[in-house]
């Protein structure tokens, strides 16, 4: 961050709507950070495996970080008129349905992870000619599961009244997180805001076609969603409206990028056979495939990478996502009380040199690539009287690494080239120890750039490439960005040895909630009735906590540490 420096040149700002925080960050031509502010973003748990966000308080957040960084600007001797253009990236999948006449959510945001949508996935499956949960990737490229929009926005016209009539009066609009703040920032209901999205976010929902990059009727029909209700799909680059209100007030909203994808544009993966791994919330693995779409046989996803601009090629990637990543940390601190902060981690973790065989499988949603299995639940195996929480602590960095290298192994199949270089991003590469146990347990060269704003800036110069703003230079900021190597310091042998002891550990995660409804009688929500949570649910997940945090005191009790 420059707190001082002499104004020159074009500006461009950039918005980051993230799972757990909001930014906005300006960026200066060579793409370094200006100013920015950042504020947490609080989810909403109403039932076990159910996770939701306020789409107004969303709002309200992104205009605040705005009004913060147009102050640190002034301060800083620029003007908010040198702001020439604004990105946008966000949460991708998250989903919104808001009133086209009043701009007032129908219903809070579903976020990406949330499970409520399981019925409706084996309900979607078994309607699929060949009951099978992958009969719709040769048009979209996804797997039927609960990650996707359309999965979400079944439940919502199934599950809440207003939805469904909202829909039928021809009133309902729906987007991803993108198409919410585009819409808000170009005008909302009062001003004639534009309801868009772009190819990669539109990419993440199973109704856009992934050859033709339109809203596809067999895919509409088959989840029964009216299109009108659904956003004009528009490239990564182009001046899609100007925001209305603001300190910012004229500048062009000019790029969209779903989050993964813009950090691989701000990673610089525009060549084929490029590709990043971000460590966020989760943990998202993408690979430049060129401009023809790559089907995967091994569990990963066929998505737009970008497309910059109306008349450029749409580039495309296979993708590896992880669900649980930086938010396994957040676990340990909030729920098993083993750490005070996140900063604790990696000074905890270093004090022991092993896990002593522990291993951690943190599928608390389930698992995504290679596997989709949303019966599986998180998993500690190996515990013995030696260990304790230095050892969990450390066994939960090396499941971030292990869950790459799933992922990697299953994209090194599809693509037949194996990578030898791994560009990371994302807030948990702050941890050197992470990335020490990233190039060991994959065994190649990990490069982490110097600038993490990553995802950001690829939004920013999605914006600044835009015709009629043209304020960046890719050679110039490609001539300026420096990275730090890891390189792998362990054996083969132990590398391996240590992978086959967390794919034992994996398949003991499968399985989970198929042995728990044989016991539960099966829950089945009535037709277009409002979704009730199930206490029992509630009270199984309330229930296994409890138990861990009971064997974990019992054991402390035991070494005398309590």
């Amino acid at each position: 961050f420059r707190a001082m420096a002499a104004p020159s040149g074009p500006l461009i700002g950039a918005i980051d709507e993230g799972t757990s925080s909001i930014r906005f960050t300006v960026f200066d031509q060579k793409g370094d950070v200006v100013a920015f502010h950042q504020i947490e973003m609080e989810s909403i748990f109403p039932s076990a495996g159910w996770a939701e966000q306020d789409p107004l308080a969303m709002w309200e957040k992104v205009k605040t970080c705005m009004e913060v960084v147009a102050t640190k600007l002034k301060a800083s001797g620029y003007n908010v008129s040198d702001v020439k253009a604004i990105g946008v990236t966000n949460q991708r999948e998250t989903t919104v349905v808001w009133d086209k006449l009043t701009g007032t959510p129908l219903y809070n945001a579903i976020v990406w992870l949330d499970l409520r949508t399981a019925s409706t996935v084996d309900r979607l499956v078994h309607a699929t000619a060949s009951n099978d949960k992958n009969a719709l990737q040769r048009l979209c490229g996804l797997p039927i599961s609960t990650y996707f929009s359309a999965v979400k926005l079944r439940w919502l016209l199934d599950n809440v009244s207003s939805v469904r009539e909202e829909a039928n009066a021809g009133r309902c609009m729906f987007g991803t997180v993108d198409s919410w703040l585009i819409y808000n920032l170009t005008g909302g209901a009062a001003n004639g805001g534009v309801h868009v999205t772009d190819v990669t976010n539109a990419s993440r929902t199973m109704l856009m076609n992934i050859h033709t990059l339109k809203w596809d009727p067999e895919l509409y029909n088959f989840f029964g969603i009216p299109p009108s209700i659904l956003p004009t799909i528009c490239s990564s680059s182009e001046i899609y409206g100007r925001i209305t209100e603001g300190p910012f007030a004229g500048v062009p909203v000019s790029g969209c990028l779903g989050d993964q994808q813009a950090a691989l544009v701000g990673q610089l993966c525009m060549n084929k056979g490029d590709a990043k791994n971000t460590y966020g919330t989760g943990c998202f693995l993408l690979y430049n495939t060129g401009t023809r779409p790559v089907f995967s046989r091994h569990g990963l996803l066929t998505t737009a990478a970008f497309k910059l601009g109306k008349n450029k090629p749409c580039v495309y990637a296979l993708e590896g996502s992880v669900a649980i990543a930086g938010a396994a940390i957040n676990w340990l601190k909030d729920c098993l009380g083993v750490i005070s902060n996140v900063q604790d981690v990696e000074t905890l973790a270093r004090e022991v040199t092993s896990t002593h065989g522990v291993y951690f499988v943190p599928a608390f949603s389930g698992l995504l690539a290679p596997y989709w299995r949303h019966d599986a639940r998180g998993v500690i195996c190996g515990l013995s009287q030696y260990a304790d929480r230095r050892h969990i602590i450390r066994a939960t960095l090396e499941a971030i690494c292990f869950q790459t290298r799933e992922v990697l192994e299953a994209m090194n199949k599809d693509c037949a080239i194996p990578l030898q270089t791994l560009r990371v991003d994302g807030g948990l590469t702050n941890c050197d120890l992470l990335m020490e146990l990233q190039a060991d347990l994959l065994g190649i060269t990990v490069k982490r750039p110097s600038n993490r704003e990553t995802t950001s800036f690829g939004a920013a110069l999605a914006a600044g490439l835009a015709d009629g703003v043209d304020a960046y230079n890719l050679d110039l900021i490609r001539d300026s960005k420096e990275v730090q190597v890891f390189t792998p310091r362990i054996n083969v042998d132990d590398r391996d040895e240590r992978y086959a002891q967390w794919r034992k550990a994996v398949h003991r995660s499968f399985g989970w909630v198929e042995e728990r409804t044989k016991r539960l009688p099966q829950e089945t929500p009535l037709p277009h009735s409002e979704h009730v949570a199930d206490p029992r649910k509630i009270m199984t997940g309330v229930a296994a906590v409890a138990a861990v945090l009971a064997g974990i005191w019992a054991f402390r009790h035991y070494r005398g540490d309590a």
